[in-house]
């Protein structure tokens, strides 16, 4: 099952069907370049799949994010580990007109705290590509540092940001 977690603007819950109209505008737009788009809307369901998927096949995944004032659904934030991948991630999208708003940073802190309390993850990282400046924005405000470089087969050249490390109590 997958949980649900609130912040002071925002609901992190299950992706729904609901949500693929959003999720298809993003990814036929330029904005999805970073993160595999353009892409066909028949491509865009096969992610949303992906998405929910994930959640069986690893115990996590990523949350659909609502905003509290509209109820309008306007991103995917969260852990993330698909074949492929250097090592397990918290990720984010912002959905079109979702962008500059602080979202990205306050639903990944939530993610990010649930990745290290509820997972037990004693550390993440968070891939950026080449020339996505506001998603390195975002991992700079969190916190994290630019490790090294990745070259993704499907992505290409992304830059590996270091989460800190949770606090130890």
């Amino acid at each position: 099952m997958i949980p649900t977690l609130e912040t002071e603007r925002l609901i992190l819950r299950a992706p729904t069907e609901a949500d693929f109209p959003a999720l298809a505008e993003f990814y036929e737009d330029d904005r999805s370049k970073f993160v595999g788009g353009p892409m066909r809307p028949d491509q865009t369901w096969r992610m949303l799949a992906t998405e929910l998927g994930h959640w069986p096949l690893r115990g996590y995944g990523r949350f659909a994010v609502e905003e509290k004032s509209s109820g309008k659904f306007c991103g995917m934030v969260g852990p993330w580990n698909p074949h492929g991948w250097p090592e397990a991630e918290i990720g984010w999208d912002l959905m079109n007109g979702f962008e500059g708003k602080g979202y990205a940073t306050e639903a990944a802190t939530a993610t990010l705290r649930y990745a290290y309390d509820t997972l037990g993850w004693p550390t993440a990282i968070s891939l950026v590509a080449d020339g996505n400046d506001g998603s390195a924005r975002v991992a700079a405000r969190l916190g994290a540092t630019h490790e090294r470089d990745f070259v993704h087969p499907m992505f290409g050249p992304m830059a590996v940001w270091r989460h800190l490390a949770p606090e130890v109590s």
